[in-house]
């Protein structure tokens, strides 16, 4: 039998993992992750007040419940504390398939960006979800005005959750202390801010059109940065078509005596962050104007707009995966239709499919096509990856190695415990947010 380890439950392992036993009957899969808890991003990157979204747990459970299919959390593949070297992972299973997806987050590059109040939106959404690595470095702590910096939809759900109240968030699974937290904040003003224009913002209709049903807040755009953009609405791609439709109808209403606003502004480069009393105070950013060639140049004139908090949310990037080769300027393993690539050479047995393949790009479901290519790759490869000998179960090996996977079973007392304490707080089920809490609900069954 071919033994198969997947690195990641996300979509991109999970979706590995069906295309496997879909396509050879005689496969086994091993998901390894290193979290207690499955689905990846599903979890842990999407917006707690977005449901059909998440739902998608459910398709990622039934891969995971197959019963040539077995999830072992809580191991760590790599070196360090606790971590398995990924040569002995190699040697416990005939071929290994890292999903491990894109951790890290772009800079932005710029004076100021270290100064505290300064964070990736990655590290607020994080905590909002609950990461058992995340935790509440004040995020909010005496912020009255916010600055998100990008125009796509991880910048839309930030802004929206920094205004969201407690009767919106209160029905979500986001852990108790970060509702507390983000009900009692005194913000008042967000503004998402994009370099270029409106009809190059990477947001979708649906996600932008939320932000304007936030009760008791304003939504402001400047009808000088539409004036600006100099694409032909009609020649527009459906969603940008639709996109400048809902910033007109923003841009013509009168201003409204709301709560809090959210101002979205395009046409803006961010050069600086500004210090006050050792923190960020502002951001410093140059107005740029449409190139003539899709892109937009610097004008010489600056604007400083008043801020506590700066979320930067421009891209995610891959980083280095202990043990396997790594191509910086794409933030990519290198590969061959999935193969991995050492120095020139084809690795046996070792594959990727998800970001970590292909760079952060595409949808949930552009996973699919990118597992499969990546299992055919490997389903090719097969009758050599068996003629190596391996163990036929390998976690008693991971056990010598000090390492106590979480079997299904300790997923499943997770989510018992989290829907025990979504019940005490009067809520639905509510996110366990810290190892110790994670790892007793687990070590429970």
């Amino acid at each position: 039998m071919l033994r198969v380890a997947v690195v990641g439950s996300g979509p991109s392992g999970c979706y590995t993992a069906q295309t496997l036993v879909q396509q050879d009957p005689e496969v086994s899969v091993d998901v390894l992750d290193r979290l207690p808890c499955p689905y990846g991003l599903v979890r842990y990157g999407v917006a707690p007040d977005h449901e059909k979204i998440k739902s998608l747990q459910g398709s990622l459970r039934t891969v995971l419940e197959h019963e040539r299919v077995r999830f072992l959390g809580g191991v760590l593949v790599g070196g360090g504390p606790g971590g398995l070297p990924v040569e002995r992972l190699r040697e416990l299973y005939h071929a290994v398939v890292y999903c491990v997806g894109a951790a890290a987050d772009r800079r932005l590059g710029i004076p100021g960006e270290e100064l505290p109040g300064s964070w990736s939106a990655t590290d607020f959404v994080a905590w909002y979800s609950a990461h058992p690595d995340a935790a509440d470095a004040g995020f909010l702590r005496g912020v009255r005005s916010a600055v998100v910096i990008g125009v796509g939809n991880v910048a839309v759900d930030v802004t929206r959750m920094l205004v969201r109240g407690a009767p919106e968030l209160r029905p979500t699974d986001m852990p108790q202390a970060a509702l507390d937290t983000l009900t009692a904040s005194g913000i008042t003003e967000v503004h998402m801010v994009g370099r270029r224009g409106p009809s190059q913002a990477r947001f979708t209709t649906k996600e932008l059109r939320e932000l304007g049903a936030l009760p008791g807040t304003e939504v402001r755009v400047d009808p000088a940065d539409l004036a600006l953009d100099p694409a032909d609405p009609a020649a527009l791609p459906a969603v940008p078509r639709r996109n400048l439709e809902v910033l007109r109808g923003w841009a013509a209403r009168p201003s409204a005596d709301a709560a809090r606003r959210i101002a979205l502004r395009f046409f803006l480069r961010p050069v600086e962050l500004l210090a006050d009393a050792g923190r960020v105070g502002a951001v410093r950013f140059e107005r740029t104007a449409p190139d003539g060639r899709g892109g937009v140049t610097g004008t010489g004139r600056f604007v400083d707009v008043p801020a506590q908090l700066v979320l930067r949310s421009v891209g995610y990037r891959g980083a280095p995966p202990d043990g396997l080769p790594f191509d910086a300027p794409s933030g990519t393993v290198p590969n061959a239709a999935g193969r991995v690539v050492r120095e020139g050479d084809l690795s046996p047995g070792e594959y990727v499919a998800g970001w970590i393949k292909r760079g952060p790009t595409g949808v949930i479901g552009t996973n699919r096509p990118c597992a499969k290519e990546t299992v055919t790759s490997l389903l090719a490869d097969a009758p050599e990856l068996l003629r190596r000998p391996v163990p036929e179960d390998p976690v008693p090996a991971l056990r010598a190695a000090g390492i106590e996977p979480v079997p299904w079973a300790g997923w499943l007392a997770i989510e018992r415990a989290e829907a025990d304490l979504g019940a005490r707080l009067g809520r639905g089920v509510v996110k366990l947010a810290d190892w110790d809490a994670l790892l007793t609900a687990a070590r429970s069954t």
